[in-house]
């Protein structure tokens, strides 16, 4: 019995000393089991190339209508043909993804909200998040119906630039009231940078879009004058649109300038598929100040008593360093969704966005009203 005892005593030992292999991984950071829903959005490409090897997330399941489509990108980049899907939901069965990275047309973003909140899998799209109010306040009821979250991906939310002016403008109060906003985003067209033909096909479709630049790059502005606003809701907007290339653009708007008007601040929305290059400015005026950030590395700030000067940038946090990392952190809680990608920012954006469609539509003034209807 003795001998028995030694023995049990030894090996427990054993184990403690050389614990068995599976246990050397148990601190390892589970992956976060991401699905990828449409691949006729262009900005699916940059996700695959800077993402597909990511050690944080785990790529279950694709899901697109078009089974060419899908034997093209997993050709590409060397997908198993058992993670392509004709049907979405069948895909959140099988795979079981935690959430969904979106990259159909923007019409379609109802659709998948719906299906994917009866599964319970939380959902970030690209932006904008969808062609109307109409459809953007059903989103939010079924993602309310369903409790999962509903996130919207700009490149510009994961600016440092932006960050930073931020801190300054907010957080800090360097500058006053914010009196004036200018936004100036877009690039010389679709076609003219080389688009692919399933992008620039639903891009200048008016139904499928919601509309052309207006939507593409009006949305920028939008979301970041929302942001700097507080939520705040302007009283009221003003849109002027133009085709200017008709030639290539025949069913939709190249061009758009959209006036948001605050109580004591004014919002100018430049979008285009005409500038000379592509940008992506910010520029905000205060009572005593400005900062103008021009794409994400680069912030000019003047304030009270000094010149113009460029600002060092600080690195965003962690988990709030660009798209998956955010995401991350707000499917397991520890982050709850706010700001630029959140879905009360954007059902904003969406509002405006329907109210200067409607507004260059009859070329009156839309005044919006007291809440979201």
């Amino acid at each position: 019995m003795r001998s028995f005892v030694v023995f049990v005593s030894a090996l427990v030992i054993s184990l403690c000393i050389t614990p068995p292999a599976p246990c050397q991984n148990a601190s390892a950071p589970i992956k976060l089991r991401v699905a990828i829903v449409g691949l006729v959005h262009g900005h699916v490409q940059g996700f695959l190339d800077h993402s597909l090897h990511d050690p944080t997330i785990d790529i279950v399941g694709i899901a697109d209508a078009d089974p060419a489509l899908s034997s093209q990108y997993a050709a590409r980049y060397g997908f198993d043909h058992s993670l392509l899907f004709t049907d979405l939901a069948t895909m959140l069965d099988r795979a079981r993804p935690q959430a969904v990275l979106v990259y159909t047309n923007t019409y379609d973003h109802r659709r998948v909200v719906e299906i994917c909140a009866k599964h319970g899998v939380h959902v970030m799209m690209e932006k904008p998040l969808a062609v109307s109010l109409d459809d953007a306040l059903a989103i939010q009821k079924a993602a309310n119906r369903g409790k999962i979250q509903v996130l919207v991906n700009y490149e510009t939310t994961w600016y440092p630039s932006h960050a930073a002016m931020w801190d300054l403008l907010k957080t800090q109060h360097a500058a006053g009231n914010i009196t004036k906003m200018v936004a100036m985003d877009g690039h010389q067209g679709p076609q003219e940078i080389g688009v692919g033909p399933e992008f620039f096909a639903w891009l200048t479709d008016p139904v499928k879009n919601g509309d052309g630049a207006l939507f593409d790059f009006g949305c920028y502005g939008a979301n970041l004058m929302t942001w700097m606003m507080d939520n705040q809701r302007p009283l009221a907007v003003t849109a002027l649109v133009q085709t200017i290339k008709p030639h290539i653009y025949p069913h939709v708007d190249d061009q758009a300038t959209v006036l948001l008007d605050y109580p004591k601040a004014q919002g100018i929305i430049q979008a285009s598929w005409a500038w000379p290059f592509s940008r992506k400015d910010f520029e905000v005026y205060g009572e005593r100040g400005y900062a103008v950030a021009t794409g994400g590395d680069a912030l000019r700030v003047r304030l009270p008593g000094g010149q113009e000067e460029s600002r060092t940038l600080a690195a965003l946090p962690p988990s709030e360093r660009d798209s998956i990392s955010y995401l991350t952190a707000v499917v397991r809680g520890q982050l709850p969704p706010s700001g630029l990608s959140s879905l009360e920012n954007n059902l904003i954006v969406t509002e405006i966005l329907d109210a200067a469609r409607e507004s260059a539509r009859t070329g009156k003034t839309i005044l919006l009203k007291d809440g979201l209807r």
